[in-house]
Formats: C-alpha cells, structure tokens, sequence
C-alpha cells in the first residue's frame, strides 16, 4: 500500500500525471463557452445554458474561462429542439382540465474542441433532457434540463482518458 501511495505521489510530482481538467489533455487549463446556435424559438436558453456550461467547466473541471482566442478548448453547439408545456400529472378533479405538472424537453448537438491540436476531446449529437416542472414555473423545468445537459457534458469529458 504504501508502494503505491508512493507512485502515485511521485507520478503526481514529476507531472506525468493531473487531476485538473478531468479526462482533459493536460494541456487543456482553459476554456471558451460559444454561444450556442438556437434553432429553439427560447430566446433565454442559450445564455442560461452557455452560463451554467461555464460555471460547470469551472468547478467540476478546473478549468479557467478564457476568450475564444486564448482558450485551449472551446465549447459549442446548437440548441434544435426546445419543447414546452408538455401534460405529465393530471389535477384529480375531472372538472377542471389542468394539469398540476409538466415537462420539458431540450435537445442539443454539442462538442469539446482542442484548438491545439484541433482535435473533437468529445461531442454528442441529439442529447435530449428533461426537466418537470410546476405550472406556470417552466423557469425551474428549464433549469433542471439545463443541469442534466452540463452533468453530461461534464462527465463526457471527464472520461476522455
């Protein structure tokens, strides 16, 4: 055990091996979230998702926001889908013909650029997301959507080994 321990510091002090930046080249220390294309008709989405895409790469990665012309990595893509206000729980009341709860489902074409190397680190076409939501709250339905896109980007590149 202590063997290994050893390794893994000595690995980690010699820099053949970091943790920053996840699955990431190690070379990849900063990014440029784009603004995202919206084929979506939400004129809010792509900045609430560029926003929290930034602070995930943050965060969750290491990684420090840089323009697009300084950045070692840039994240884009396009918004093509954005559905709203779909039924998902009835009010039990036959009467009235609310719902109590909706859905909402976005779908983007997104990807991690090395512009270095020009290499794609990672991209997923048609991710789709959903968020439930109260009605007339669809701000927190987006919002979950949102997160589960950022997660899944995040873990993408997390496993770019």
């Amino acid at each position: 055990m202590k063997r290994v321990l050893l390794l893994v510091a000595l690995l980690i002090a010699t820099g053949c091996y970091s943790f920053a930046g996840g699955g990431l080249p190690a070379h990849v220390r900063t990014v440029a979230v784009l603004p995202f294309d919206n084929e979506s008709g939400s004129p809010e989405l792509p900045r609430e998702l560029q926003d929290a895409l930034r602070d995930g790469m943050q965060s969750r990665l290491g990684l420090r926001d840089a323009s697009e012309e300084r950045a070692s990595a840039i994240v884009r893509g396009r918004i093509t889908r954005y559905e709203f206000d779909i039924p998902v729980a009835f009010s039990a009341d036959p009467t009235q013909a609310t719902s109590a709860r909706r859905r909402l489902r976005v779908q983007v074409n997104i990807e991690i650029v090395d512009q270095v190397t020009g290499r794609v680190l990672w991209s997923r076409s048609g991710m789709t997301a959903e968020g439930e939501y109260a009605e007339r709250n669809e701000v927190a339905g987006r919002r979950q959507a949102i997160d589960r896109i950022v997660n899944d980007v995040i873990e993408g590149a997390q496993s770019q080994w």
